[in-house]
């Protein structure tokens, strides 16, 4: 739609359309003009003329109109199949469109020419805004508008069509837009490109994949001829020698242009075009010495391909305004004087002398290059300078040449004055790359040359030395990168045009004027970040001279071998054609088979044309599946299927004739269905397979207690109960009279089908279904179904899981122990027959306290071995998948329905009461540290938190492996009894701490409530290590976490208080679960749990990880213990308590007043706590805390919440070296307050100090070569608590420094051995070093193909 179309009013005739019939249309593009093709709807009026259909049409699809056909689709006049006119005026009830139906149309290539795209520049005029667009600079007054440059995404099919322009653009590989601008600027080159097509190749010499001149012939080739939109460079940059990642490296076009050249002389040698590029881009300029005492002159020439041009010069702020100026700068020489005077040969003395460059000659194509990469040298960086530089379209360069020797004809003997002349300020002006002419040499003397001769040839260089531009290769970004673009005037028409990669449009002179750069003018909003780096970097202008100024060459002058490779590219290209053509017309579809005699389904794809028949078909799906020599091919059919479902949706019985395309819906990118090609028997009869549903058929033996593994059946929707049941009748051989179905419609929705004339559709039948089936002739047929043992038995196999539980290490009590400890327990009437299974000596029955009692002794023991011996278990934990999700796969069905066969009765187990639920949390504990599992009767031994988190080795919280933080986990797998609670994340409101087992009164809590639970021992894999006992254990998954753990005490030995359950994660990743009340629904078949010993928490009591601060060590941060701390504690009671646990597990001898305890974030020291705060009332607290503990030197100076504990550190410049951390303890945030207490432990003047906050976390290194510049010293504050300093809590890092000491002066080799320090130690302790820009990869071009990979470089 044009902009502003909706606003127009409607016209009087249009209003009275509604009164008159409409004619739907529905047009589906058949095309591959776009990745994805379109369907579109139009309602139209009937009088519409065919003409306006035509239009509506491209409008919606974005077509140029006229691109285009129109044909009749399927089911609409199939017999006029011709396109209809995009110019008549007919309406569309005279062309034969249906009123008030649906008319069919598809919208295909015109003439065998894809639809051209319609781009926003393509529907004005030659002088539009769009049109003159080009780069990524906006135009002005242009509202809305993008350009070729802005949309750099492309599919495939939108680069086979040519460009309005005429021209063909270059598709970019990933970073070569470098590449792609100066091949096109050579491409425009007449002189170029015509020389280029008289070189012939010889493929008997050189291999054509290898040969640059070759590769480069068919590209030019290909630009001239080709009807794409853009062509591919990777047959010309594989020629280059380069792989992909060459793709992906950026460098400099002129860079680019060099090598290039190089390797072009390199190949044409002993060629007609050995000299080409110098005949074309060479010139010669004069580096001279004139001594201004005796006017001696020493000199030597020099050969340019291209004149380097400073932007600004070195110290200047100020940039040239103009080339012109830029280049007398060039030119202009300098004196020397003073310490840097001349040695002249004549005087035999230093003297006063003038040095500077001549141009002797310039070459036919002149290359100026803009240098607005710099290096600056106060940040150290390259930059890039986006300053205004004017250029001419017609250059006088007669200005230029030679002017000194003209001023002073007389001239003396010359010298060889190279070396002296080395290092000048010329020197950086001056392409490094600058090659000596082999026939003259540093010396030569220009009197050599008759005066005569000489004057003439500058006359005549004067005369004829106008240029015109005709390319400007535009770079836009940063020295870090960007992107290039050419612009070039063809010399065929005299029009500038834009090649943007791919992109070719047509600009005007003032776009050109647009890359001056500068911010002039004003360009809108982004006026600053376009115009100001976007600018001109290389300027190419042609000698204006009638009898050398080449046209490009026209077809028919072409050389034979040129007119043979544009033949062979056509034909290559038409071939290309015709594959795209067979291509867009091929149906791609997933093909399966069940291997009639292997009976493994495979999988294939089949690819068929649309237009093969069905019959066709099944024979390529035969031969590609392999079965000639299996079964005959009448045997043989194809159906179609859904796998997801493993369904038969339907067979094609009399449509052996058939296209496939009709039968499949059209060629489309990706189908809803698959294709089965089924077989049979030769003495069988394949099956009709009518649209249907399918339903997977369990039969259930009540007697046996089992669910039988799963067959299908086929049903249909209007079937009714009835029907249903004689279906299965026959299916699994069971009497239908007293069968009962239950359809299981999602998980846990068991519904009887007890109406026998409902259909299946009635009852919620769908696609796929899953049904239960019971016949036998028992009394539970009579009794309600969500009383009978029928729903009980469904109920339980719809909630049972199946876990592998590993046991601890060395576990107290044998099994035989155990089960005297359920017995005593007063349990004993639901001991599993498992318990007596058990292998092992029967000892006589002990009462709980003795079992507890032994096993404490033994978990004593325990503890000490794992102190010495570690945690051996870990090795043992492993899972291959992520349980997030409860999904049943066929193969867990298969599992679970036949481990059901064998599941005895439910046991009696105890769960939770609902209603007296506490508030929910879940731990996490550092599984792999030794102390946190090792002294069994301590109160630190599992941790506790608010949320799920995963454990690793060194103690860091990990994301879960699904993305989800453990925030999230845990807020999705709340129940419902605790909606009504509000809790928080770093506090529990409700009770302050993990639910315990048991309440108050130590009471067990929760009613007695009837759940499956069986367990069993189980064969785990070896490198589980010696002592480690696996159960398999099935449990009803509704069972409460408290309950569970209850059940497993006979198995582990000792109170469920006294031990912990680990989840088992991806990646042997555990976390411990401590919601009692939660249930196990968040567990899915075979998890893996582990169960550790430790005393689980008791109400208002947290977790607490210990570490220790230590400020001047290279890691300050280091793991102690788990402690426990309880709601309404002091810190000085929690430090009473830490004492003696920290001398026996860390052997740190600390007294009460001796250490702090202070709050710890990440790795972040913050809030000193005091003695006199209290847990969950000064101090907020959550499971599995973290604080910090630190060692004091002396007496605990913080006594008030408002004095502020800083961290300073001396930077001393002058020794380049940083003194260990002082803390420093503020009354309040001045900043004059840092100031003295700095100046008091420094004994720097307080006039003096200079300080600045360190950046990042603790303890905020930085290089020392960094140091001193990158921080922002002495800010204008006058409190800490304000930008930029923000100082509000204590344990801020504090530089400081004496701004009188000066930086020391270091040597290369000092820098060099420092920073190798420096980043090794920064990289130690895992901070950011300091910054490196990436290494640039050198830019070559290889003329013997790939490179040999050297090993040694980096």
């Amino acid at each position: 739609m044009v902009p502003g179309e909706e606003n127009q009013l409607v016209p009087k005739e249009i209003e009275n359309a509604a009164e008159e019939p409409r004619v739907l249309c529905i047009i589906q593009d058949t095309t591959n003009s776009k990745t994805v093709n379109e369907r579109i709807t139009l309602n139209l009026p009937a009088s519409t003329p065919v003409r306006k259909l035509f239009e509506d049409v491209a409008n919606k699809v974005g077509y140029i109109n006229g691109t285009f056909d129109l044909v009749w689709g399927n089911g609409i006049n199939t017999a006029d199949m011709a396109p209809l006119d995009h110019t008549s005026d007919k309406s569309l009830l005279d062309a034969n469109f249906e009123p008030g139906k649906k008319n069919f149309l598809h919208l295909t290539d015109k003439d065998g020419e894809q639809p051209q795209i319609l781009l926003e520049d393509s529907s004005a005029g030659e002088d539009s805004v769009h049109d003159r667009f080009i780069g990524p600079l906006p135009r002005e007054g242009s509202v809305g508008s993008t350009s070729d440059y802005v949309s750099q995404s492309y599919s495939y099919s939108s680069i086979l069509n040519k460009s309005e322009t005429g021209y063909v653009g270059l598709v970019n590989q990933a970073m070569t837009c470098y590449l792609n601008s100066l091949l096109q600027t050579l491409f425009m080159t007449p002189e170029f490109r015509n020389a280029l097509y008289k070189w012939e190749f010889e493929e008997s010499e050189e291999d054509p994949v290898t040969s640059i001149p070759y590769q480069l012939q068919r590209l030019f080739v290909l630009l001239q001829t080709s009807k794409k939109r853009a062509i591919e460079t990777t047959d010309v940059t594989r020629s280059f020698g380069w792989d992909s990642s060459e793709a992906w490296q950026q460098h400099d076009v002129q860079e680019l242009c060099r090598v290039m050249f190089d390797a072009l002389e390199q190949k044409w040698k002993q060629t007609e075009q050995a000299d080409l590029i110098n005949e074309l881009y060479q010139g010669k300029l004069k580096d001279y010495v004139r001594c201004l005492e005796c006017g001696y002159e020493g000199w030597r020439i020099d050969t340019y391909l291209d004149i380097p041009l400073v932007i600004r010069p070195y110290g200047s702020s100020q940039a040239f305004a103009s080339v012109e100026e830029a280049l007398h700068a060039f030119i202009q020489p300098e004196i020397l004087d003073g310490p840097n005077q001349y040695f002249c040969e004549r005087c035999k003395k230093k003297c006063d002398a003038r040095k500077g460059l001549r141009f002797l000659h310039f070459p036919y194509l002149l290359t100026l290059q803009l240098k607005r990469f710099d290096f600056d040298y106060t940040t150290m960086h390259r930059i890039k300078l986006n300053d205004r530089m004017t250029f001419p379209e017609e250059l006088d360069m007669s200005t230029f040449i030679d002017v000194e020797d003209e001023k002073s004809p007389q001239t003396e003997s010359c010298t060889d004055s190279g070396a002296e002349n080395e290092g000048s300020c010329h020197s950086d002006q001056m392409s490094n790359d600058f090659s000596n002419d082999d026939g003259v040499d540093e010396g030569i003397c220009l009197e050599t040359n008759s005066g005569t001769e000489k004057i003439s040839k500058s006359g005549l260089e004067k005369n004829s030395l106008i240029y015109e531009l005709f390319s400007v290769m535009v770079h836009s970004g940063s020295a870090a990168g960007g992107h290039y673009y050419a612009c070039i005037k063809s010399f065929s028409d005299e029009q500038w045009y834009s090649f943007n990669d791919q992109h070719v449009s047509r600009i005007t002179q003032e776009d050109i004027k647009k890359t001056h750069g500068g911010s002039s003018g004003s360009r809108g909003y982004y006026s600053s970040a376009f115009a100001s780096s976007t600018n001109a970097y290389m300027l190419i202008y042609r000698l204006k001279d009638p009898a050398r100024n080449a046209k490009f060459l026209e077809v028919d002058e072409y050389p034979e071998h040129i007119k043979n490779l544009v033949q062979k590219e056509r034909e290559l290209e038409e071939q290309e054609k015709r594959q795209r053509e067979i291509e867009r017309n091929t149906c791609k579809i997933k093909l399966f088979c069940l291997h009639p005699t292997k009976q493994v389904m495979m999988e294939n794809k089949l690819e068929v044309h649309k237009d093969k028949t069905l019959k066709e078909a099944v024979e390529m799906a035969y031969k590609m599946m392999d079965l000639e020599e299996v079964i005959p091919l009448d045997c043989c059919r194809l159906v179609k299927y859904d796998e997801f479902h493993d369904y038969l949706e339907r067979s094609y019985e009399g449509e052996e004739d058939t296209p496939m395309g009709l039968l499949l819906g059209g060629v489309k990118s990706t189908y809803m269905f698959d294709l089965l090609l089924e077989t049979r028997k030769p003495d069988q009869v394949f099956q009709s397979y009518k649209p249907g549903v399918m339903v997977k058929v369990h039969v259930v033996d009540l007697k046996a207690e089992s669910v039988a593994a799963p067959i299908t059946v086929r049903a249909y929707l209007n079937q009714t109960v009835t029907e249903f049941k004689q279906l299965i009748s026959k299916a699994i051989h069971l009497p239908a009279e007293t069968m009962r179905i239950v359809l299981e419609r999602c998980y846990n929705d068991l519904r009887l089908l007890s109406v026998s004339s409902k259909t299946l559709k009635a009852e919620g039948f769908f696609r796929s279904n899953k049904v239960f089936v019971e016949s036998s002739e028992t009394l539970d047929y009579q009794m309600a179904f969500a009383e009978s043992h029928l729903w009980k038995l469904l109920d339980r196999h719809a909630n049972t899981i199946r876990l592998f539980v590993l046991l601890p290490e060395q576990s107290p009590g044998s099994y035989s122990k155990r089960t005297a400890y359920q017995k005593a327990g007063g349990d004993s009437g639901n001991v599993d027959d498992d318990c007596e299974r058990v292998k092992g000596p029967v000892g006589s029955l002990k009462s709980v306290e003795a079992i507890l009692e032994e096993s404490t002794e033994k978990l004593k023991s325990l503890s000490l071995q794992q102190q010495q011996d570690g945690d051996n278990g870990d090795s043992s934990k492993s899972t291959e998948t992520s349980d997030f999700e409860n999904i049943e796969s066929p193969l867990n069905e298969r599992d679970s329905s036949a481990s059901v066969d064998n599941r005895e009765l439910e046991q009696h187990i105890q769960t939770s009461d609902p209603e007296n639920f506490q508030s929910e949390e879940r731990s996490d504990s550092d599984v792999n540290n030794d102390r946190s599992t090792s002294s069994v009767d301590s109160d630190i031994l599992s941790s506790s938190h608010s949320s799920d988190t995963l454990c690793n080795a060194d103690n860091a919280q990990i994301p879960l492996a699904n993305g989800l933080d453990s925030h999230s986990i845990t807020s999705s797998r709340r129940t419902k009894a605790n909606e009504g609670k509000k809790e928080t994340w770093d506090t529990a409101e409700e009770d302050s701490g993990t639910d315990s087992e048991y309440d108050e009164s130590g009471k067990s809590r929760g009613e007695m409530q009837y759940m499956y639970f069986k367990a069993e021992p189980y064969a785990a894999d070896e490198g589980s290590g010696e002592g480690h006992k696996w159960l398999m254990v099935h449990v009803d998954k509704r069972i409460t976490l408290a309950a569970f753990k209850q059940h497993l005490e006979p198995f582990v030995g000792v109170l469920s208080s006294h031990f912990k359950v680990f989840r088992v994660y991806a990646s042997n990743q555990e976390f411990e679960s401590v919601r009692l009340n939660e249930t196990l629904s968040s567990f899915s078949d075979d998890n893996k749990i582990t169960i550790r010993l430790g005393r689980a928490l008791k109400k208002g009591e947290y977790r607490v990880k210990v570490y220790q601060l230590l400020v001047n060590e290279q890691e300050p941060c280091k793991f102690l213990l788990d402690a426990v701390f309880a709601k309404g504690m002091t810190v000085r009671q929690s430090k009473e308590e830490l004492i003696p646990q920290l001398r026996e597990q860390c052997g740190l001898e600390l007294s009460i007043d001796r250490f702090r305890l202070r709050k710890k974030t990440w790795k972040n020291p913050g809030t000193v706590f005091l003695d006199y705060h209290i847990y969950e009332e000064d101090i907020n607290i959550s499971s599995n805390w973290e604080v910090f503990l630190e060692a004091l030197d002396g007496v605990e100076k913080m006594k008030s919440m408002s004095q502020l504990a800083v961290l300073s550190r001396r930077w001393k410049p002058s020794e380049m070296k940083l003194d260990p951390f002082q803390e420093v303890v503020l009354e309040s945030s001045s900043v004059d307050e840092l100031r003295e207490k700095l100046s008091e432990i420094s004994g720097i003047p307080l006039e003096d100090i200079e300080f600045a906050k360190g950046r990042g976390t603790f303890p905020c290194d930085i290089s020392v070569l960094d140091i001193h510049q990158d921080l922002d010293w002495n800010p204008k504050v006058s409190t800490l608590n304000v930008w930029p300093l923000y100082i509000c809590d204590d344990g801020a890092v504090i530089f400081y420094r004496d701004k009188t000491e000066e930086l020391m002066e270091l040597t290369d080799e000092q820098r060099n051995e420092l920073m190798k320090k420096e980043s090794s130690r920064l990289q130690k302790t895992g901070h950011r070093v300091t910054y490196s820009p990436r290494k640039e990869k050198a830019l070559k071009i290889y003329l013997d193909g790939a490179p040999n990979k050297d090993l040694t470089q980096d």
